[in-house]
């Protein structure tokens, strides 16, 4: 006989649905709360650069080009003007002090100077002729005080003789009278001449001490217009190697116009241009260094130009020791321009995941070697080979220093 039997509650259809929604409870509850929602980009491991964080010390110098200049250059510009008569040297020769090199002619200067020397001579005549009128003058002059003294004696004669007479009542008072106005006449006109001849002479001194001045001008403008006709005589100032005057006969050359330089060969420097961004670290006494047939030399800065050139300043640098044989004029060489003494540091490898970060973020290779994650760093100073690492990387660690430019806003590379 048939039982009737109880109906359960989990039947198979039943525990199949509750175990598969707990599984996706479970997978969206582990999506949610755990699972890596990073974005993420697969990129090929052989097509990146993979370097080293290291520690070791940090070498604080730039790389620059120099290139060989005289120590000395002296330019050559024309005192006077003029059109070339003649050119005696060419470029690129090898001159001596004193050397002429050109010709030039102005007329208008040699005119100046003969209008000038015939202005000097005339105040020599002038002032020839006004000593002989003076010294003529003075001569009158000494007669005519002589009359007065004799004429005066004259008087003084008569006029003691008539007060004698007077006194014994042989003439009259008149004649006393006149006697005594006679002398004392001309004792006041020889006061009133020897004044007016003081007068005279201080006068005649101080037209013979303006025309001597004006003569001493005149004379100092006769010789400075003959250094002038003598500048039209274009000489080497110093010895060395006449590097270029690109000037012709027949052209025109104005006042102060440079026309060529000279070379001292005797030494030479580098002329070193230097990225502007280094302006507040660039002085005189830095140090540097170049190798050159195989030999290491030392350079100094020894002037800083103040002028910056299309982002570049430009720096003057010396041999601390002898020039190193066989140099040229002209030769181009790296050298390594030291800005600091050499401290530990920890050290990234330059390349170029800078120019997409800006040094502020880079990509980190994990223990397991198979994916790269973005992370943020803080860089110091560069040299040609490595950035100082400030924070964010310690020594043995992995980065990505090649370019990040395909690899977009991606938080994690995957190899």
């Amino acid at each position: 006989m048939d039982r009737v039997l109880p109906k359960r509650f989990w039947t198979t259809q039943r525990i199949a649905l509750s175990g598969g929604g707990i599984l996706i409870a479970a997978l969206l509850a582990y999506t949610f709360f755990f699972a890596d929602r990073r974005s993420k980009l697969n990129v090929e491991k052989d097509k990146i650069t993979v370097s080293n964080v290291t520690t070791g010390p940090f070498e604080d110098f730039i790389a620059v080009t120099g290139v060989v200049q005289p120590l000395k250059t002296i330019r050559l510009d024309a005192i006077a003007g003029g059109y070339v008569t003649e050119k005696l040297v060419e470029g690129g020769s090898m001159v001596k002090q004193g050397d002429v090199l050109l010709r030039l002619e102005n007329q208008n200067l040699r005119l100046n100077f003969l209008q000038s020397e015939t202005e000097a001579n005339r105040l020599v005549n002038d002032l020839q002729n006004t000593r002989q009128r003076l010294r003529v003058e003075r001569y009158s002059q000494r007669k005519a005080l002589s009359d007065l003294d004799f004429q005066i004696n004259q008087a003084k004669d008569v006029f003691d003789r008539q007060a004698k007479l007077f006194k014994d009542k042989v003439v009259s008072e008149q004649d006393y009278v006149k006697a005594k106005l006679d002398y004392e006449k001309l004792v006041e006109q020889r006061k009133i001449e020897a004044e007016s001849q003081k007068y005279q002479e201080d006068n005649a001194k101080m037209q013979i001490q303006m025309l001597e001045g004006t003569l001493a001008r005149t004379q100092k403008n006769v010789a400075l217009w003959q250094q002038t006709l003598n500048n039209l005589v274009v000489k080497a100032p110093v010895s060395g190697l006449l590097s270029s005057m690109d000037i012709e006969v027949g052209s025109n050359i104005n006042q102060g116009q440079n026309i060529g330089q000279i070379d001292d060969l005797n030494g030479f420097k580098m002329r070193v241009g230097v990225d502007e961004h280094y302006n507040n670290r660039i002085f005189t006494g830095l140090k540097g260094s170049f190798e050159y047939n195989g030999e290491k030399h030392e350079l100094e800065i020894t002037r800083v130009y103040p002028e910056s050139k299309n982002g570049r300043i430009d720096v003057d640098m010396v041999f601390t020791k002898v020039a190193p044989k066989g140099i040229k004029r002209g030769q181009s060489t790296p050298i390594q321009l030291e800005l600091g003494k050499a401290a530990k540091a920890t050290l990234l490898p330059v390349g170029g995941f800078f120019s997409d970060t800006g040094g502020n973020w880079v990509y980190v290779v994990d223990n397991s070697g198979k994916r790269a994650v973005k992370r943020n760093i803080t860089l110091g100073r560069k040299n040609p080979e490595y950035y100082e690492v400030l924070e964010g990387l310690q020594p043995g660690e992995q980065v990505i220093t090649s370019s990040y430019e395909n690899f977009g806003d991606n938080e994690v590379l995957e190899f």
